[in-house]
């Protein structure tokens, strides 16, 4: 959305448009030498009278930012204290191969950070389910035998022994530790595979929506991304065979329990057809399991994942402590062949040289004792009650105005507007009364899409929440 000055704020017009021209000029957006647009042009533009304008363009001519030459226009000045000699970083901050957050995701990520606003888009746990994971939580942890150098480029040997034993009791996954590899965080695991396994042009399908689609990593790698159907049970596989046919795949990703946003969980046949079609197509299939573990109380459990029936290698399997035990640990796992497993260990280590061997050491204590059993009790009432209260709040505040399904497992929400709105609009009104969620064009939904979390947000913070959010749906309806 282009910047307009605010009519009704406390600074003059004029002044607005000189700071927002002297703040793109210091960062380089406009350069040294560069043309600005005539006074009666930029008027129309910010819908504001000429001379408005030129009462801009003369106090930056005053600070030596601007020069006129008469029949030559307005120019940027190319004698500025230092910016002759300072590179155009606009040009450099909007290049580069890794591409910057889509604005809306942005938008909505500063206003997670800001404490006064009630976050019903943060998908973490709140501080309180976060199990105490010190250094003196470890039994062998002193100066003998606690590591702190360099791990494994696969990962630390007995952290993925660990999980080869925790990956087949808990989801029957059978995998080596050689064919395991840690990374920081699930979402390193999608980087890599996005940089060594695919090459740019290539094209890869997933759900539609999904939450890769607010990954900007897979349009930086220069992958063409299709979108595949879905109904109440997620994909519907046999979608892969006609995009295959008029695209060539070359891989396609599912989240199939508890799907981001949607929370929908896919059966077992489904599971045996995609899995099925992606062998006769010999196309690798990447299963993200974020939340697979986290079935609230009273729901029903999920099939196990793809990954524990495929006997042939198609599955690259991805998952984390992030949803279950700590975000700040970013541990994550890639289960996969021997040689796709090295590939990305090699590429890793040239990254960073191995996640942090302290997170490494906690999660394998927590992962190969009881406590994953008692914290994932700890997760499904929690989830329940967070579940109950935001729901109720829902009923009250915001029936008239969307309709929803009910999640057993994950975080969220996914609800339908009656009547779909412009997000831009719509979430710039809901941050202005002090809550902010999770608009469906994150995800590649269409408009009138929305998600709303529960796991972050104390009960009387989500009714609160939920309240002003009702207020501005109504705001907007009537």
């Amino acid at each position: 959305m282009e910047w307009k000055p605010d009519k009704h704020g406390e600074l003059p017009v004029y002044q607005q448009i000189a700071k927002r021209l002297e703040q793109q000029i210091i960062e380089g957006e406009l350069p040294p030498g560069s043309s600005l647009p005539a006074e009666r042009v930029l008027a129309r533009r910010y819908g504001v009278n000429r001379g408005t304008v030129s009462a801009a363009y003369e106090e930056l001519r005053a600070m030596g930012l601007l020069q006129s030459w008469q029949g030559s226009g307005t120019w940027v000045s190319q004698h500025l204290w230092g910016v002759k000699q300072m590179p155009n970083w606009y040009k450099y901050t909007n290049g580069g191969a890794f591409l910057p957050a889509y604005p809306l995701a942005k938008r909505i990520q500063e206003a997670c950070f800001d404490p006064s606003i009630i976050n019903l888009a943060k998908a973490e746990l709140t501080t309180s389910m976060i199990p105490p994971l010190s250094l003196q939580n470890l039994d062998d942890a002193n100066e003998n035998s606690f590591e702190l150098g360099y791990a494994h480029p696969k990962g630390d040997v007995k952290l993925r022994e660990v999980l080869a034993t925790h990956l087949h009791e808990h989801y029957g996954i059978t995998a080596s530790p050689e064919e395991i590899l840690v990374t920081s965080g699930a979402q390193q695991a999608l980087h890599l595979i996005s940089l060594c396994l695919l090459s740019p042009g290539d094209a890869i399908a997933m759900e539609g929506p999904s939450y890769s689609y607010s990954l900007p990593l897979f349009s930086s790698a220069g992958l063409r991304l299709y979108r595949l159907p879905m109904d109440k049970e997620g994909i519907i596989p046999e979608a892969i065979k006609s995009l295959h046919l008029e695209h060539r795949l070359r891989m396609v990703f599912a989240n199939p329990t508890y799907h981001n946003p949607t929370c929908c969980v896919m059966s077992y046949a489904r599971r045996r057809q995609l899995l099925d079609i992606c062998q006769e197509l010999r196309i690798p299939l990447v299963e993200d399991d974020a939340y697979g573990a986290l079935t609230i109380k009273n729901g029903q459990k999920p099939p196990l994942p793809i990954k524990a029936m495929d006997a042939s290698g198609t599955v690259l399997y991805v998952n984390s402590t992030s949803k279950t035990v700590a975000p700040g640990l970013r541990i994550g796992w890639l289960v996969g062949p021997r040689s796709v497993i090295e590939r990305l260990a090699d590429a890793k280590q040239q990254m960073d040289f191995g996640t942090s061997s302290v997170s490494q050491q906690l999660a394998r204590h927590f992962l190969e004792s009881a406590r994953w059993k008692n914290q994932m009790e700890r997760l499904s009432g929690y989830l329940y009650s967070q579940r109950q209260v935001m729901q109720a709040a829902m009923e009250k505040e915001m029936k008239e105005y969307a309709t929803w399904s009910i999640p057993e497992g994950s975080y969220h929400f996914w609800c339908r507007l009656v009547e779909p709105m412009d997000e831009q609009i719509l979430i710039d009104a809901a941050i202005r009364e002090g809550v902010v969620f999770t608009p469906g064009s994150v995800y590649g939904a269409e408009q009138g899409w929305l998600r709303l979390t529960y796991s972050w947000e104390k009960g009387t913070a989500i009714e609160e929440g939920i309240r002003r959010l009702g207020k501005v749906l109504g705001n907007k309806t009537s």
